[in-house]
């Protein structure tokens, strides 16, 4: 009995793998976007209260869609479905967001688009060819 599943397949293999290195990389952004507020704010610059929280929540964040991954990479379907939601969700919120008027700096809006670059190619990964075969809706 064959027992290889479509996530064996080498564009599947590829493509989680290269939806864990742009959630590594979204960590890594993250965290340098704490460490840049951080370092606003020991400078003297005001920092509000929105800035402090997204700042330290979207590397939590982080480690939450890097499980994710880890858990999709090793077949489970139910994550490869919640990494998926959040991908499209995440950089509509965020970039939404700040936008708003007053919210946050320009630095700071800046500084959270670059983050959720990363988090866009995770959305357009999930939604490819090799993975959309890997995971298929209705399991």
């Amino acid at each position: 009995m064959d027992t290889t599943t479509h996530r064996d397949t080498d564009p599947a293999r590829k493509a989680l793998g290269a939806v864990q290195s742009s959630v590594t990389m979204y960590g890594i952004l993250s965290a340098a976007a704490l460490a840049a507020v951080v370092t606003v704010a020991l400078g003297g610059s005001p920092v509000n209260t929105f800035m402090w929280v997204r700042a330290v929540l979207l590397p939590v964040v982080a480690v939450l869609l890097h499980r994710l991954a880890v858990s999709a990479a090793q077949g489970s379907p139910r994550a490869f479905d919640r990494l998926s939601t959040l991908a499209a969700i995440m950089p509509v919120a965020i970039i939404g967001v700040d936008l708003l008027p007053g919210v946050c700096p320009p630095w700071y809006a800046v500084t959270q688009t670059a983050c959720m670059l990363p988090v866009l190619r995770v959305a357009y990964l999930t939604r490819g060819t090799p993975l959309r075969t890997a995971f298929p809706k209705g399991r």
